[in-house]
């Protein structure tokens, strides 16, 4: 499997407090290995997928042990992948992602796949065709850095308010 790493931050965004959405891949860019995504390679793969009645799985860190949630919808559009989903807040890894997705401290999408249709590109890389998507993950280190978080829903800015005032309260009275 091979995979391609995206930070999300202008296109992971942080909806409520277990919802995400973004785009995992963005088409005609070059990525850190030189890659390019064509318009319309993940087309074959999010049909048969729908066929059989099949998702894109969501992990931790390509991690197949690590599910941490759910796509609940994976398209193409002009741009490029989009995912949309949840954390699942009954599972402990997906409760540490969101905290350090709130922190800031991990910030990529990942895609893992299979390539089914690539050529060499004269500079380096490929331009893949069509690709055979399995997952798309959540990760530290991407490889597309053009795409970057840009908004917190209000009840994450919220919650990270009434932390921050939990905690000057606290100081407050231990300095008493």
């Amino acid at each position: 499997m091979e995979y391609k790493f995206m930070r999300p931050e202008t296109t992971l965004t942080l909806l409520e407090e277990h919802r995400i959405e973004g785009y995992a891949s963005v088409f005609g860019v070059h990525d850190k290995g030189g890659d390019i995504v064509a318009p319309g390679a993940y087309a074959v793969a999010l049909k048969l997928l729908r066929r059989r009645g099949d998702k894109v799985r969501m992990l931790w860190q390509h991690d197949p042990g690590e599910p941490i949630g759910i796509w609940d919808e994976v398209f193409e559009d002009a741009h490029g992948l989009f995912v949309r989903g949840r954390l699942l807040p009954d599972v402990a890894r997906a409760r540490e992602a969101q905290a350090l997705l709130m922190a800031g401290a991990v910030d990529g999408l990942s895609i893992g796949y299979r390539t089914v249709r690539a050529e060499k590109l004269p500079q380096g890389g490929r331009r893949l065709i069509e690709l055979d998507l399995w997952e798309v993950s959540l990760v530290t280190f991407p490889m597309q850095i053009e795409a970057r978080i840009h908004q917190k829903s209000a009840l994450v800015q919220d919650l990270a308010l009434m932390r921050a005032q939990m905690r000057a309260a606290r100081e407050a009275v231990a300095r008493l």
